[in-house]
This record gives structure tokens, C-alpha cells and sequence, in this order.
């Protein structure tokens, strides 16, 4: 049985941010160990895009019944086959060793999805306490 048919979309949502987030937070946090280094290019992960697109597609998708069904073509990715993609995010203005890293916007950048993340868990925890709440009947 999938587990969206027990905890819904928004249980594997979440968790699937909360994976990426913690992966951008290490990437951000290897652009601000390498704020001195020579010819650097900072990174980071986006994915919102694609965490969107596999929520529509999930909702446009026809469900498959049987293991048999042949899959309908055109489809995008589930919400676990969402990994992001890496892009580069240079400073407009590197530094004269041609660092691009800016280190006050890789800490606002490092704050909100901090933020994010945190605000993830707390949704979680909140929707497993309703589950066990439902569960224990009181």
C-alpha cells in the first residue's frame, strides 16, 4: 500500500522538503566555508519548481489500479523523485580573487531556508500528533 493512501500528499511533501532542505543548507554552508577562497562560484539547490509541478501532476495524474497498467506517458516526476537541481549563484561583483561568494546574502540565504525548515518539522510533528490523537480516539 503507498504510504500517500495512509498520511496523504502533505506528509510526503513535507518530508521531501525537508531533505532538500537540509541538503541546500549543507551547499550553503560550503559557500560560507569558502568565502576566501580564489575563484569560487557558490551554489545552492533549487527545487520548488519541481516540488510543484510533481503536486499537479500527482493531482492531473490518473491513478494506477493495477501493477499492470502500462504507465500514460507525459508525466513529470513523483514527489519522490524530486532531487532538485544545483545552480550556480555567483555575487554580481566578485571580489578581486574572483570569489562570488556574498556573505550576507548566503546568510539571509542560510536564515530562510533555516526557517523553512524548521517551519516543516513543526507542520509535521503537528500533523502526527493529529494522527495519533485520532488514533487513541480522545
Amino acid at each position: 500500500m503507498p504510504i500517500d493512501t495512509i498520511f496523504g500528499t502533505t506528509v510526503d511533501l513535507l518530508a521531501k522538503s525537508i531533505d532538500l532542505r537540509a541538503k541546500n543548507h549543507t551547499m550553503i554552508s560550503a559557500n560560507l566555508a569558502n568565502v576566501e577562497t580564489p575563484n569560487f562560484t557558490p551554489t545552492s539547490l533549487s527545487f520548488e519548481d519541481e516540488l510543484k509541478g510533481a503536486l499537479k501532476e500527482k493531482k492531473g495524474a490518473p491513478s494506477v489500479t493495477n501493477p499492470r497498467h502500462i504507465p500514460l506517458k507525459g508525466h513529470g516526476a513523483t514527489l519522490q523523485q524530486v532531487e532538485g537541481r544545483v545552480i550556480e549563484t555567483p555575487s554580481t561583483t566578485p571580489g578581486k580573487d574572483n570569489n562570488g561568494v556574498e556573505l550576507e546574502a548566503e546568510m539571509g540565504r542560510m536564515v530562510e531556508n533555516q526557517l523553512m525548515y524548521n517551519a516543516s518539522i513543526q507542520i509535521l510533528g503537528k500533523k502526527f500528533e493529529g494522527l495519533k490523537t485520532a488514533i487513541k480516539g480522545q
